[in-house]
C-alpha cells in the first residue's frame, strides 16, 4: 500500500511538472495566436520562439513518463482512461503532435509569409485545443462519470467530458497556461531590456490570472452537484490547501504589480503545484472515483517496487539533464551568433 501511494505521488508530480513547464509552452502558443494587428507582433513571436524553441520538445518527457508509469503501476487505470476517454485523449495527442510540427514548420518558412502565417495559426489552434481537452478529461475522472464494472468500462463519447464542470475545468486549463506563459515571458523580455513587451505580457498575465481565479470560483460552485466526491474530499482534507493556493495567488498578483518578474515566475510555478496538489489531495483515496482506489488499482507489490526504484534512478539522470539543457541555452544566449558573411574570406 505504501508503494502504491508512493508511485501515485510520483505520477502526480509528473503532472505538476508538465503543467508548469509544458503548460507555459501551450500558453505561448495561445498568445502567439492572439498577436493580431499589433506593431509588436513580430517582436512577440520572436521572443516566444526564442524562449520555447530550445526546450519545448523536452517538456513532453513528463507526459511520456506519466503514460508509461500509469501503464506500469496502475494498468487498470490506464486501460480505463484509454477506453472511456478515447476521443478527447486522441484529439489531445493529435494536438500535441501537430502543435510541435506547426512550430517547426513555421520556423523554417521564414520567407514565405503566407505559409508561415498558416503554420502560426495552426500552432495557436493546437495550443488552444490540447490543454482544454486535458482539463475536460481530468474533470470527467474527478466527477465520477467514468465507471468501471467487472474490470471493464464503456467509452464516454461526449457526456462525461463535456459537462458544465468539465468545460469549466477545461477553460481553467487554458487560463492557467495563458497565465504561465506571459509571466515567464516577462522575464525573457526583461533580459532583452524590452520595456514595451514587458508591459504587454504583464497586462496579459493579469487578465489571464483574473480569468483563472473567476473560473476557479465557478468550479467550486459546480463541484457539490457535479463532483460530489471531490467536493467532500476538499472539505474534509484539503481546505487548508485551498487557503494556501489562494494566498500564493495573492502573492503572485502583488509580485506582478510591483514588477518583480523573477519572483512572479517562481510564484506561478508554486501556484500551479498548489492547485494540482490540492486537487490530488481532495481526490484521495480514489484514482478514478468512485470505483478505483489507489491501493485497489495498483500493480502487484514487486512491480510497484521495481517501478519506484527505477523511477528514482531515472530522475537522477533526467533532472540534471533537463537542468543542463536550460542552463546551456541560457549561456549560449550571451554569445552572439557568428554568421557566415561575418567570417573573413567566406
Amino acid at each position: 500500500m505504501i508503494f502504491a501511494y508512493a508511485c501515485a505521488v510520483l505520477l502526480w508530480l509528473s503532472i505538476i511538472a508538465y503543467a508548469a513547464l509544458g503548460g507555459a509552452d501551450f500558453g505561448a502558443g495561445i498568445w502567439d495566436m492572439f498577436s493580431l494587428g499589433s506593431e509588436q507582433r513580430d517582436e512577440k513571436r520572436q521572443l516566444i520562439a526564442k524562449a520555447i524553441g530550445p526546450v519545448w520538445e523536452a517538456n513532453n518527457v513528463w507526459l511520456i513518463y506519466l503514460v508509461v508509469g500509469l501503464y506500469t503501476a496502475f494498468p487498470i487505470v490506464a486501460s480505463t482512461l484509454a477506453t472511456a476517454l478515447l476521443l478527447p485523449l486522441s484529439l489531445a495527442l493529435l494536438g500535441v503532435v501537430t502543435r510541435g510540427a506547426a512550430f517547426a514548420f513555421r520556423t523554417h518558412f521564414t520567407q514565405a509569409i503566407t505559409i508561415k502565417e498558416f503554420w502560426s495559426r495552426f500552432f495557436g489552434a493546437a495550443s488552444l485545443l490540447t490543454p482544454f481537452l486535458f482539463g475536460c478529461c481530468a474533470a470527467a475522472v474527478a466527477s465520477g462519470n467514468i465507471r468501471v464494472h467487472n474490470g471493464t468500462t464503456q467509452p464516454a463519447v461526449f457526456g462525461a467530458w463535456l459537462t458544465p464542470f468539465a468545460i469549466t475545468i477545461g477553460a481553467m486549463g487554458l487560463a492557467l497556461c495563458a497565465t504561465l506563459a506571459p509571466i515567464y515571458l516577462t522575464v525573457e523580455a526583461e533580459k532583452a531590456q524590452n520595456q514595451p513587451l514587458m508591459a504587454t505580457f504583464r497586462t496579459r498575465a493579469f487578465i489571464a490570472g483574473g480569468i483563472f481565479a473567476l473560473l476557479g470560483l465557478l468550479s467550486l460552485f459546480l463541484m457539490p452537484s457535479e463532483a460530489p466526491l471531490l467536493w467532500r474530499g476538499l472539505l474534509a482534507r484539503a481546505i487548508w490547501a485551498v487557503v494556501v493556493t489562494a494566498l500564493i495567488g495573492l502573492a503572485l498578483a502583488t509580485a506582478l504589480f510591483l514588477r518583480r518578474y523573477k519572483l512572479a515566475r517562481l510564484l506561478i510555478a508554486l501556484e500551479t503545484a498548489a492547485f494540482l496538489g490540492t486537487w490530488g489531495l481532495a481526490q484521495l483515496p480514489y484514482i478514478v472515483p468512485p470505483d478505483l482506489t489507489i491501493s485497489g488499482a495498483a500493480s502487484p507489490p514487486a512491480t510497484l517496487q521495481a517501478f519506484f526504484v527505477s523511477a528514482l534512478v531515472g530522475m537522477l539522470v533526467l533532472l540534471p539533464s533537463l537542468w543542463f539543457l536550460f542552463y546551456l541555452f541560457k549561456v549560449q544566449e550571451r554569445t552572439p551568433p557568428v554568421h557566415e558573411k561575418e567570417v573573413e574570406g567566406v
